[in-house]
């Protein structure tokens, strides 16, 4: 994962500078999709999520708080929520994960 998101940012692979900072990124990014997944781990089917919302947060890094920065003219306008790109996705992915839990109880 840490191999992507540096590729996906145009970072040199084999700089390990800024590894503790990105690992950290992933790290906090895993764990906040795994609250919305209700505690589930998210799985490999997952890792797109985990790697978009990770360059979305190295991106605001220093506009942590900010809903809306504008200079010079340009403007950019931030998310309140980071996964709301991917709601349905991740409701996608818990629907399933409940239809395949359902199981039958027999006395027998």
């Amino acid at each position: 994962m840490l191999t992507n998101l540096k590729i996906m940012l145009g970072l040199p692979v084999d700089e390990t500078d800024i590894d503790e900072k990105l690992s950290l990124i992933i790290a906090n990014t895993t764990a906040r999709l795994k609250v919305l997944l209700g505690g589930i781990e998210p799985p490999d089917e997952l890792d797109h999520i985990v790697l978009e919302v990770s360059i979305i947060r190295f991106n605001r890094i220093g506009s942590e708080g900010m809903a809306i920065h504008s200079v010079e003219g340009e403007s950019l306008h931030f998310a309140d929520n980071d996964f709301n790109a991917f709601a349905d996705e991740i409701q996608a992915f818990l629907e399933k994960q409940k239809a395949t839990t359902k199981g039958k109880l027999r006395f027998i």
